[in-house]
């Protein structure tokens, strides 16, 4: 007789037991986007439900969340002084550090801080890295570009204040060569072993990021980043960026953004044996939320069918900015 698997999906309890992709609340991390200043909470425009936060009212929502179990943050700081060396990006003052301390000092080791590792919100041209002298520039009207080696410097930079100050992860999300391999070594000679490095291993330039880079002002000036972010068309060179991360050291592989990409996270899942992450990004967000308010989907079901998309295909850990609302209005 010819098996008939829906049988077993006719009765809703049976269906729950063989259900092959579950999700937890312990997979998700929550971003947060840090300002200077007292007493500031705005939203943001692109991005409905995202606030921008000061050091103060952070600890007022980080108090909020942990309730609701939301005790893994990702920092990005926005509203730094904006120079050519990217100076304030590993400055002990800086927005990031202040809340690194104050969160740890207020929940200890209830809440894991993680903190984003990139230059593009601290740079006078908003790319992720610093661009070549001008006694470097070649070629026709001496043209700017990234330059990498430079840049990982001051990004290991970036990454020991952070460690510094007291984050259990860094993650460095500028897509220079050698990146991963610098942080480390940096940080494991100043006595940092411990700190963990979640790296945007396969991060690729993608138009999904819209509303972030009005987060976090920080859309380059001129240009793109193409040079530096993974182009969209080419899995297979992704996977050899994510190899090259985690021969550097990287303790979890990320791939960002997640939705139109999730070939790309089963490739790595089947291909490393370290956590697997990917970041659920502000345009996905977004577009989700314009839906639904328009009424044209279903809020929670959309959002908990890609969750268990993204688990589906392979990956450990969801960074999203649904988190607080799984979790806040029970979708889990």
């Amino acid at each position: 007789m010819t098996q008939r698997p829906r049988r077993l999906r006719k009765n809703p309890i049976i269906r729950e037991m063989i259900a092959e992709t579950r999700l937890s609340k312990d997979m998700f991390i929550y971003p947060y986007f840090i300002v200077p200043g007292k007493k500031e909470k705005q939203g943001i425009n692109a991005m409905p439900g995202i606030n921008h936060f000061s050091v103060d009212e952070l600890l007022k929502d980080a108090e909020k969340g942990l309730k609701l179990g939301v005790n893994k943050v990702l920092l990005f700081g926005v509203g730094e002084e904006k120079t050519k060396d990217a100076s304030s990006s590993f400055s002990n003052n800086s927005v990031v550090v202040k809340a690194i301390k104050e969160l740890k000092k207020n929940f200890g080791e209830d809440i894991y801080v993680i903190t984003d590792v990139c230059v593009c919100a601290y740079t006078d041209h908003g790319h992720c890295g610093l661009l070549t002298p001008l006694s470097q520039r070649r070629g026709a009207g001496g043209e700017a570009y990234v330059h990498n080696d430079s840049s990982v410097e001051v990004l290991a930079k970036m990454a020991h204040a952070h460690a510094l100050a007291g984050a259990d992860m860094v993650a460095p999300s500028d897509m220079m060569d050698g990146r991963v391999g610098a942080i480390r070594n940096l940080l494991d000679s100043k006595g940092f072993e411990n700190t963990a490095i979640m790296s945007y291993a396969i991060k690729f330039s993608s138009s999904y990021y819209g509303p972030f880079r009005e987060a976090a002002d920080s859309a380059p000036q001129k240009g793109d980043r193409k040079s530096y972010q993974m182009d969209f068309r080419n899995g297979r060179e992704a996977l050899k960026e994510a190899m090259l991360d985690e021969q550097e050291g990287a303790d979890i592989l990320m791939v960002k953004p997640a939705l139109a990409y999730m070939d790309v996270i089963s490739n790595l899942r089947a291909n490393t044996l370290l956590p697997v992450a990917c970041y659920n990004v502000s345009g996905e967000y977004s577009m989700v939320k314009a839906a639904a308010q328009k009424g044209w989907i279903d809020e929670q079901k959309i959002v908990m069918e890609n969750m268990h998309a993204f688990s589906r295909a392979g990956a450990d850990i969801i960074i999203s900015y649904h988190t607080r609302d799984i979790l806040e209005k029970k979708w889990l």
